[in-house]
């Protein structure tokens, strides 16, 4: 036999050469009895056939002996049967077989020319009507296809028949039965019999329901009706697979266990739904498996599963049945997960590449190490950049190939479920980027997927995305929208995942986006919203937000859309309804504040519009504040390394800038690594530079103060409610002086819900200010301060205001009261009621 290979290699070299002969085995004569009269014997008896098989060496094979010795009596109303108990075992005991009622005229139980010539090109759309067993004229016909066999024998209870060879892998024989049998096959190739079950025996895995609900589009957990599921099926273990392709010829199953070749597994279409079935008896987990698909030109393409639940490690592209066995233990997380939306919530975001955190690591060794790294800096949740399967690390994941595979770099999904579950258990919430806007056109994944654009749009100008050399979703086809918000309810339900980014959400909403004049068309109102994509992504979150109590989507969105955070069905000025995303990143304000803070103090004054601009339209959404890898890489430089002046200062700088961050209204996020002011860029290749921290490098201390701060704005951030509980009402946030351009300072007032204030200032110049007056509420009798970025332990000067500020009747800044504070250089200062 062929060896079995490793993974998916080549597409297989097809060979439908003729076979050798087998003995054919005589059908036992019947003769016609008259009413009333009792039936003759008629025995019939064969000599048992051996063939040769091997190359080079015999092997002897008993093949199938046939015994048809059937006594019938007359005036009985019916033959009485033997029940037969269907099992998947070879011990089944299939119904015993019962002679026609009365004398047929007898049919040839082979194929037609047609339905032989469309099974060998593969471009038959129901081959179980022709193949299995089924009743015809003169008893039971049954036919079988199998390339490469030499003889093939029906099993059922003591019958056994061998079926004649009809050429080209194609064997049938009559047997007169009166009903279809339970039957298994004994095939015989070169040096191996194998006795199996007939996959075209089986009725279809899908039912009327699923079948509707696909053709609607309204298929809400897709991923339980397509892609190979492990299954039980009429008693026999097996995998059940479903593909749609509409505009296929033909499918076929091509995997490991028949060598690549799919030539004997073709699929069932299921009326008009572009849905292919089959029934693999025998196949189980961790088998290879692609579809080999006939296109509409008669050309083929193997295909991965766009439904694969586990693939290949990259760069091998096959897709792998999978059944999860994983037990979740974190029944306690989901069960609060819904206490509080989640802009009223803190929420301080780690985003992490997984694959470079630290390198090497599998998803299990992670969740030995992050989620303890993640709560010690008191983080609520963690991001990670793309997890669904990617055949190109450089892209980080954003260019998917498969939507509903963990990538199996790391681990197995089990694995990643693992790792999901660990940082529940430690109280972390998992945010996960999720790129429904374009993929890649590699030949055996979506791209032309059955011949003709399917996933992507008809019209060229709306399929290809001008700056990723990718192709864009065709949202606007019911099929492709249940594709991808089946995709989203997946990673949240089958996952426990809590949320989604939205990854490129301008380039799905705007028809122009980085095109030009000519090179798109505008929508049927002549303007340049994309109506589809609006409409998939108010479904996406509408039916998320309804499966999945206590998640959060999340959209990386630039433009000015209006009502990206607004439900669904509230309209907007302009027309439109809400998107329904929980919360935006706010890249408007990371752009203004990034480009502040690069410049040289003795110029900000000029500039201090770009850090106060974000309050005009800081309630427009509910917005998380980010610092992502996008600002981190290609020439943006690191965090710590975008501030000006010597290493004191950019420290100073970055250090001032996380405190001001971490008080302005709005959730964080910040990316590995500059957590502890690394100074490089970050890469892929190698991850964040954690060398910095070994107590023997000489300026560790300096890059683990970074650190201890962000754990201690957090701390400080987590239980002060003034800071995240009014995030979204301007009633949260109150400036006490914004307008402090020359000094370089501002300050405003967080507040509770039932008023308890929090004032965060922020001196931006490299020089002290001593005394500097700031106006405060009349109601609070001392403030305290309870977080210092200029602090020493942090690696600063440590000018601080140690003890309790009292406030003077002296009106300031339109308050009736005011404090005299010391500000230190190029630090942020939180002060708290004493």
């Amino acid at each position: 036999m062929t060896p079995r290979p490793s993974s998916s290699g080549p597409e297989p070299r097809k060979t439908t050469g003729k076979k050798t002969a087998g003995k054919k085995t005589a059908k036992a004569a019947e003769k016609p009895v008259a009413k009333k009269a009792v039936a003759k014997k008629a025995v019939a008896k064969k000599a048992v056939a051996k063939k040769a098989v091997a190359k080079k060496a015999v092997a002897k094979e008993a093949v199938a002996k046939t015994a048809i010795a059937k006594k019938t009596v007359a005036n009985k109303k019916g033959a009485q049967k033997t029940a037969t108990k269907k099992t998947a075992t070879k011990q089944a005991a299939p119904r015993e077989a019962v002679a026609p009622p009365r004398a047929e005229v007898a049919v040839s139980p082979a194929l037609d020319a047609g339905d032989r010539e469309r099974l060998l090109a593969g471009t038959h759309h129901d081959p179980h009507a022709v193949l299995g067993a089924h009743r015809v004229p003169g008893g039971v016909a049954f036919r079988a296809f199998r390339p490469y066999a030499l003889a093939v024998t029906v099993l059922s209870g003591k019958l056994r028949v061998e079926l004649h060879d009809d050429g080209d892998g194609f064997f049938s024989g009559l047997v007169p039965l009166g009903e279809v049998p339970l039957h298994r096959l004994l095939v015989a190739y070169e040096g191996t019999v194998q006795e199996v079950e007939d996959p075209y025996r089986f009725l279809p895995t899908l039912g009327e329901l699923d079948l509707h609900l696909i053709g609607e589009g309204r298929h809400e957990q897709l991923w339980r009706a397509l892609g190979a599921h492990p299954a039980t099926h009429d008693g026999v273990a097996g995998t059940r697979f479903a593909v749609w392709a509409p505009n296929a010829r033909g499918v076929r199953v091509a995997g490991g266990f028949n060598f690549w070749d799919g030539t004997g597994h073709p699929m069932r279409s299921l009326g008009s739904t572009g849905v292919w079935e089959l029934f693999l008896p025998g196949v189980g987990a961790g088998e290879l498996y692609k579809f080999e698909i006939t296109r509409p030109d008669g050309s083929r393409t193997f295909r991965a599963d766009p439904l694969a639940r586990r693939t290949e490690v990259p760069p091998a592209t096959s897709s792998v049945v999978h059944a999860s066995d994983y037990t979740w233990g974190d029944e306690e997380w989901l069960a609060h997960r819904a206490d509080a939306p989640a802009h009223e919530a803190p929420m301080s975001v780690y985003e992490v590449h997984l694959p470079s955190w630290r390198p090497g690591l599998t998803y299990r060794q992670l969740a030995e190490q992050l989620p303890a790294y993640v709560a010690d800096l008191g983080f609520t949740h963690v991001e990670l950049m793309p997890v669904a399967e990617h055949p190109f690390g450089g892209s980080w994941g954003y260019q998917v190939t498969g939507f509903y595979a963990p990538t199996a770099r790391l681990g197995d999904p089990d694995d990643f479920k693992y790792l999901v579950d660990r940082l529940h258990r430690a109280g972390i919430g998992v945010l996960m980027d999720w790129v429904p806007a374009h993929f890649p056109r590699d030949d055996w994944a979506l791209a032309e997927f059955d011949g003709r654009p399917l996933y992507e749009h008809s019209d060229p100008l709306r399929a290809a995305h001008p700056d990723w050399g990718t192709l864009e979703f065709d949202f606007g086809r019911r099929e492709v929208r249940n594709f991808l918000v089946a995709n989203a309810v997946y990673w949240c339900e089958e996952f426990h995942i809590d949320g989604l980014r939205v990854d490129a959400v301008a380039s799905m909403l705007y028809l122009d986006y980085s095109r030009e004049p000519g090179q798109w068309t505008p929508n049927e109102h002549g303007g340049r919203e994309n109506l589809d994509a609006v409409a998939f992504l108010q479904e996406m979150n509408a039916t998320l937000y309804r499966r999945v109590p206590g998640v959060v989507t999340v959209a990386e969105e630039s433009t000015a859309w209006d009502g990206v955070t607004r439900a669904t069905h509230h309209k907007g000025p302009s027309g439109f309804g809400g998107l329904g995303f929980g919360l935006k990143w706010n890249m408007g304000w990371m752009h203004d504040s990034l480009e502040y803070m690069g410049r040289e103090p003795v110029h900000r004054k000029y500039h201090h519009g770009e850090l106060t601009f974000s309050m005009v339209y800081a309630y427009s959404e509910n917005y998380v504040l980010p610092i992502s890898h996008d600002e981190v890489v290609h020439g943006k430089k690191s965090l710590v390394s975008k501030m000006p002046g010597d290493w004191w200062q950019q420290r100073a700088n970055e250090r001032a800038y996380l405190g001001y961050m971490w008080a302005h209204p709005g959730k964080q996020l910040l990316f590995m690594g500059q957590e502890f002011a690394q100074g490089a860029e970050w890469s892929e290749a190698h991850g964040p530079d954690w060398w910095l921290l070994d107590p023997e490098y000489g300026a560790a201390a300096d890059h683990r103060g970074v650190r201890d701060l962000v754990r201690d704005l957090n701390t400080v951030y987590r239980a002060t409610p003034a800071l995240w509980r009014r995030d979204t009402h301007p009633s949260g946030f109150a400036w006490v002086v914004g307008d402090a351009a020359d000094d370089d300072v501002l300050a405003f007032l967080r507040l509770d819900a039932d008023g308890t204030p929090l004032l965060a200032v922020s001196n931006f110049a490299p020089v002290v200010r001593s005394g500097y007056r700031l106006g405060v509420p009349d109601d609070v009798p001392a403030w305290h301060e309870v977080l210092n970025t200029d602090a020493a332990h942090y690696g600063g000067g440590d000018v601080l205001n140690p003890h309790p500020v009292k406030p003077d009747a002296q009106g300031w800044h339109g308050r009736p009261a005011s404090i005299r504070l010391t500000l230190p250089p190029l630090a942020t200062v939180w002060l708290r009621p004493a």
